[in-house]
């Protein structure tokens, strides 16, 4: 179940990253004891008594003039607007300062369910320090050490027991697909030609779609829901009002998708920021098509397909499984090629590979590639079976797990993409200790 999105904010150096780094089980927030590191907002994920929750980082916020703090209070007050609930963290060897003071005013202000938290409570005798807490009028601070892990139970479950729960749509047999892209790369514009009307505004200005717009449909007997997702800017720079929303609107329609469509701009070309925007898919393991936009300026300029394939697999080395298509949304060329190919990237997304066959194709590669010898073991893979899909997920039981190498693993995932058509969708393996 899915909860909502908890933003965690704090003064410089209060520990919000080492708390973030708690939650979401990996070192993803920079974590230095020089105050400022944290400029940017980070997201992540985390999960407790089974359910889950977008958590925000945020850089540290002072009342003094210091070099980003503009930016930091800018993207600080997005997140904060963004967030269902807002954990408050302060420092318990610190006790109350000047920052706190001005912190709490902001939180008020906003006008969200708070959470405060004393970090750096390392022990029970000091305890005592969060008792000063108290007068910011934020509720009972609950005492934790984020560096060793204490109390951070007992934060979740406050977390848990604050948020409301988001009601997740349920559109049935229907396949659903979002698209994501960089501002201006003709989303709006695509989703127009998918559904033969202008359902969305479409204008020039970049950023004119705010909110995530969920529109069913019908084609040749199949259900579709279309997810126009307003457009991503590369994290650091989310600050401006046109932006405050899209990231983690974005976000969560890329969750609800199981099918995300990379729109690049041919007449731009590839660039640093379309790699973040799909970094958001990648991490959702979610089935990924790459869609040519504005292909007929593209052609103008005298590109050819075979090139701009080649600077796409060049440049996105980590999508070599996703289908490429080239289209104009303006004069609908190649369009008619999208809906056939999302149809087939779900099927793979879906597909379950029978268990005796399976063991087969991992037997023969095993006998034409035995594995390298690594960690002081040779990988020896007994059986193999299919655990799930979406995205289809493959268990090898063998003798030792850590002696599975990554070159390893990305040979025996091309023998089984060899056999079955998995194309659009990653592929997972993960290694189990035979019993």
């Amino acid at each position: 179940m899915s909860l909502g999105v908890v933003a965690l904010v704090g003064a410089p150096s209060a520990g919000k990253s080492t708390i973030f780094n708690r939650i979401v089980g990996e070192r993803k927030s920079i974590v230095e004891p020089t105050p400022g590191v944290t400029r940017d907002r980070i997201y992540g994920k985390g999960v407790w008594l089974t359910k889950e929750f977008t958590v925000i980082d945020t850089g540290g916020l002072t009342s003094l003039n210091v070099p980003f703090q503009d930016l930091i209070k800018a993207q600080a007050e997005v997140a904060m607007k963004e967030a269902d609930l807002i954990v408050f963290v302060v420092d318990g060897n610190k006790g109350l300062t000047a920052d706190d003071k001005y912190i709490s005013k902001m939180l008020r202000m906003s006008k969200k369910p708070v959470v405060l938290v004393a970090n750096k409570i390392d022990n029970i005798l000091e305890i005592g320090n969060a008792a000063e807490f108290y007068s910011l009028g934020l509720g009972d601070p609950i005492a934790v050490s984020g560096a060793h892990g204490i109390g951070i139970g007992d934060l979740l479950d406050s977390i848990i027991k604050k948020l409301p729960e988001k009601e997740i749509p349920n559109y049935g047999e229907a396949i659903t697909f979002c698209l994501i892209g960089r501002p201006n790369v003709g989303k709006s514009s695509l989703s127009n030609r998918l559904l033969a009307n202008e359902r969305t505004l479409v204008s020039d200005i970049a950023g004119t779609t705010r909110d995530s717009i969920d529109t069913p449909f019908e084609r040749d007997g199949q259900n579709y829901v279309v997810i126009d997702t307003a457009g991503l800017v590369k994290r650091g720079k989310i600050f401006e009002a046109i932006d405050k929303y899209a990231a983690i609107r974005a976000l969560a329609s890329i969750e609800r998708s199981e099918v995300v469509l990379l729109l690049i701009n041919a007449d731009e070309g590839i660039i640093e920021q379309d790699k973040h925007v799909v970094g958001f898919a990648t991490d959702a393991h979610k089935a990924i098509i790459v869609v040519v936009n504005k292909w007929d300026e593209g052609k103008k300029k005298g590109l050819t397909k075979e090139e701009f394939t080649k600077e796409i697999r060049k440049q996105f080395k980590f999508l070599e499984y996703a289908p490429i298509i080239f289209t104009s949304a303006k004069s609908g060329l190649g369009v008619q090629d999208v809906l056939p190919t999302i149809l087939n990237v779900h099927e793979a997304y879906n597909r379950r590979i029978p268990t005796n066959i399976l063991n087969d194709i991992v037997r023969d590669a095993q006998d034409l590639n035995p594995a390298p010898e690594f960690n002081h073991a040779r990988l020896k893979i007994s059986f193999a079976n299919q655990s799930a899909v979406c995205p289809p997920t493959f268990v090898m039981f063998c003798n030792a797990p850590k002696s599975a190498h990554f070159s390893y693993t990305r040979y025996l995932e091309n023998q089984i993409r060899a056999a079955f058509d998995f194309d659009g969708t990653p592929v997972n393996i993960v290694y189990r200790a035979k019993k």
